[in-house]
């Protein structure tokens, strides 16, 4: 049986259940985060990957499947946030969290529109920027997460409790993320809810390929490394185009001609359309333990279920 619960965060967003389910390039449109959200956790759309026309579609087509709050997630390191964020204030979207960037950007224009904001951080220091410039909540990502992540290498354990410690509002624990035994460990530590991404990515409710779906149920222990630090660092699994990336820094590679390698749309490459050796697979350490494709909704009930589990059985 689930069993009722209540902080800052469900009270926050509205919600259920403090499993939020990170908004991914290629991977989180508007069916994850629906049914995400249908299941009483918050679904975000994953807006690093859509011009703000799709994005547009995807917000509109999400209000259409839930009638429960979602949000959206936007890269602030990519062209077109300004469009983006008139989209998103004109479909009245309630939950934004932004990422890969300086929050003070936009932080205040989507407060003014009554829209509540959360930043991605990797550290501590970057926590108190978040809430400074207003943040109504922080997530505090550890180096195991998947994607784009900080490059102090901080792992989740670490970072939760220093983030914590730092800041008055309510974190949001990520990165290695993925049963309920972890996100007890993430509230123990003192969050108050978890971002879960590599797990949702192989939801049957997920866009990006069923070829990276199954890369990601045969990864095991090891198989992914964050790289391209002179660039921005992301974790990936090893595969063709990593072992490129990998010999040309250990030759001394510049930045340009990293860039170079990566070219453009490299993600959508691998994640996307499928093409497992020469994509960029963007997953997390705890995509080792990720065995199955399974219903959004079942993954919401089996973290919480767990989770609940855990702390009766530990309580005694």
């Amino acid at each position: 049986m689930l069993i009722m619960f209540s902080n800052r965060i469900t009270q926050l967003f509205n919600i259920k259940y403090p499993i939020i389910q990170a908004g991914m390039v290629w991977t989180s449109g508007w069916r994850l985060a629906s049914a995400v959200s249908n299941a009483g956790g918050l679904g975000l759309i994953g807006a690093g990957s859509m011009s703000a026309e799709i994005l547009q579609q995807h917000i509109q087509k999400c209000n259409a499947a839930t009638d429960k709050p979602f949000g959206v997630n936007v890269p602030l390191l990519y062209s077109g946030v300004e469009k983006q964020m008139q989209i998103i204030v004109e479909e009245k979207v309630p939950i934004v969290f932004t990422s890969a960037g300086n929050p003070s950007s936009w932080t205040k224009y989507l407060k003014q529109h009554d829209i509540k904001v959360v930043h991605v951080v990797s550290s501590s220091r970057f926590a108190k920027k978040a809430e400074e410039t207003g943040c109504d909540a922080v997530v505090a990502e550890g180096f195991e997460a998947g994607g784009h992540n900080g490059r102090e290498e901080t792992t989740t354990m670490v970072l939760i409790p220093l983030v914590c410690d730092a800041v008055k509002i309510p974190v949001i624990a990520a990165g290695g993320i993925a049963t309920g035994r972890q996100m007890l460990a993430a509230m123990v530590l003192g969050a108050e809810g978890v971002q879960v991404g590599s797990r949702f990515a192989i939801s049957e409710e997920a866009s990006c390929h069923l070829n990276f779906k199954n890369a990601v149920i045969n990864a095991s222990e090891g198989d992914t490394l964050l790289t391209l630090k002179q660039l921005t660092p992301v974790r990936v699994i090893k595969n063709d185009f990593f072992r490129k990336v990998q010999e040309a820094e250990s030759n001394g590679a510049s930045k340009e001609e990293l860039d170079q390698l990566l070219g453009k749309g490299r993600a959508k490459k691998g994640m996307f359309e499928g093409d497992i050796n020469e994509g960029e697979l963007e997953v997390g350490q705890v995509s080792s333990s990720i065995k199955k494709i399974v219903p959004a909704a079942e993954i919401v009930n089996e973290i919480w279920q767990e989770y609940t589990d855990t702390l009766k059985r530990i309580s005694k």
